[in-house]
């Protein structure tokens, strides 16, 4: 493991003296795409060598990137000037021993307070750190008296609510563990303010990617699921509950690029169009579940993040960003 992460740093401090490597290319599906992304812009590669890299949150006080690699138990930072990092080790497994493929963090945001908060697969939590102090919270472990299964990701309404998935992905045996897992559902979960966890959803196969609409009404859930691709609008009640889901964007009805894809991580901009970790790439999806374009970057993408005028892109082994409009 000391070996793998002292390749990337030299690989990283190199990068930083020459023009960056870039990879894949941009497709427009319709024209409004050109809007939000220039055709001609390059997908630059800032760092390689990652088992599967996931999480990415920009950091606004210091301008710098955290993103996971739960494989390797570990959070990195990565900023323009200094590089690349080991910013977190363990992330999220702190047990003895090995636990699963999978023991480390996954979804990160940065909260309301500018706390980091972790999905932990390993301690099977949703944890929060102050980034300048250090020391982690845990903020939820379990429902109903059962441990999670392995928060997977998380965003947070503007009233404090937050909103996560607990998938088997990170389980020893995943869908076959019987020993581990105490969830039956694979859920979806909100933490209340006062700390109180609740059941939101029950009825999803593998749910992953959350994210709120700009107004706050709507949530976001992907399954990366092959028999139900499917993202799901719920409307969010004022009491934190969700109403009844409906199909917002269903993969297996797309264009051939994309069609074979089903989404990981989200994220929603300003004028709510999705940008959905899926099909070797990004897809962007316009608020009306129209497929704008895809940033095609040729290898399996699992989620990516806003930061400044750039959209960072964590894809299979790569750290990527393009350049927004």
């Amino acid at each position: 493991m000391k070996k793998l992460l002292t390749v990337l740093l030299v690989s990283t401090t190199a990068l930083a003296q020459q023009p960056l490597p870039t990879i894949g290319n941009i497709e427009v599906y319709e024209p409004g795409f050109t809007q939000l992304v220039d055709p001609n812009t390059k997908i630059e590669v800032l760092a390689t060598g990652f088992i599967w890299s996931e999480g990415p949150v920009w950091v606004n006080n210091g301008g710098y990137l955290l993103f996971s690699d739960a494989p390797q138990n570990t959070i990195f930072r990565w900023d323009e000037k200094g590089g690349l990092k080991p910013f977190l080790k363990p992330s999220g497994y702190t047990g003895a021993g090995h636990y699963s493929d999978e023991p480390g963090s996954n979804g990160l945001i940065i909260n309301n307070n500018g706390e980091l908060v972790a999905c932990e697969h390993g301690d099977r939590r949703i944890s929060k750190m102050n980034l300048a102090a250090g020391g982690k919270v845990t903020l939820a472990d379990n429902w109903d008296g059962k441990r999670l299964n392995s928060p997977n990701d998380i965003c947070q309404h503007s009233n404090g609510t937050y909103y996560f998935s607990d998938p088997i992905y990170g389980l020893p045996g995943r869908e076959k563990d019987t020993e581990n897992r105490q969830q039956k559902a694979e859920g979806v979960y909100s933490i209340s303010p006062d700390g109180t966890v609740r059941q939101v959803v029950a009825n999803l196969v593998r749910p992953n990617g959350v994210a709120l609409s700009p107004d706050e009404k709507t949530l976001y859930v992907s399954q990366s699921n092959g028999g139900t691709p499917y993202i799901t609008a719920y409307p969010v009640k004022k009491d934190g509950l969700l109403g009844e889901g409906r199909i917002f964007f269903d993969f297996s009805k797309q264009r051939d690029e994309i069609k074979q894809g089903a989404a990981d991580g989200i994220k929603i901009d300003a004028a709510g169009n999705m940008y959905a970790g899926a099909a070797n790439g990004v897809v962007v999806i316009s608020p009306k579940g129209v497929a704008l374009g895809r940033i095609a970057t040729s290898v399996p993408t699992s989620n990516c993040a806003f930061g400044g005028s750039y959209l960072y892109i964590t894809a299979h082994h790569y750290v990527c960003r393009v350049k927004l409009k």
